[in-house]
């Protein structure tokens, strides 16, 4: 058997971190957790956490960014396999709002990142992931004559706030898995409006 090298084991430490971030962040919230909390929680040292870096609020972007990569790949699945883009797009815009009532990722990706992070960093992140996806659907759709011709970019942008937006509904609604039918129901309404 190899022996793990240095790069190896640096990375294993650091996911393990990120892993501890991700529970602790979205189980209690960014202001509740500590980087000691989180050295507990991965099983290393405080000074480990702050070897790979530099502080919580890093910690804090590396969660938001896993937990966007998370939530691409759950949204690409999702759509694989439609007959067709526009139906993609809306599997897609499903697998989003689902994806919303996962406590970590309300916590992480709707609150607590957009807070700490701020609204240029969240959106550098998510035009990586979600929103590329998302420019890229509506594109396939369009293309293939199932959306109007318009603004791509204005388009996308609407759609992911308007996704944000009832990701928030559902995270307040008290029963959010009956919530979940009445958003999706009205996301695919809004898709319906730029059909051909």
């Amino acid at each position: 058997m190899a022996r793990r090298t240095q790069a190896d084991r640096s990375e294993n430490t650091t996911g393990e971190i990120v892993d501890a971030a991700i529970t602790l962040f979205g189980r209690e919230g960014y202001a509740a957790v500590s980087i000691d909390g989180i050295a507990r929680a991965a099983g290393v040292t405080k000074g480990a956490v702050y070897h790979h870096f530099d502080g919580k609020t890093a910690l804090l972007r590396a969660a938001f960014v896993h937990q966007e990569q998370r939530r691409a790949q759950q949204l690409a699945a999702a759509a694989a396999g439609s007959p067709d883009a526009l139906t993609a797009v809306r599997a897609g815009c499903a697998a989003f709002l689902r994806t919303c009532l996962d406590p970590a990722v309300r916590r992480i990706l709707l609150l607590d990142g957009p807070a700490v992070l701020g609204w240029e960093s969240i959106r550098a992140i998510e035009a990586e992931y979600s929103v590329a996806l998302l420019r890229r659907g509506l594109a396939n759709a369009t293309a293939e004559g199932r959306l109007r011709a318009g603004d791509l970019e204005i388009r996308t942008h609407l759609l992911l706030g308007a996704l944000c937006e009832a990701g928030m509904l559902l995270a307040r609604a008290s029963d959010s898995e009956a919530a979940l039918a009445g958003v999706t129901r009205e996301v695919d309404a809004l898709l319906e409006a730029f059909a051909t």
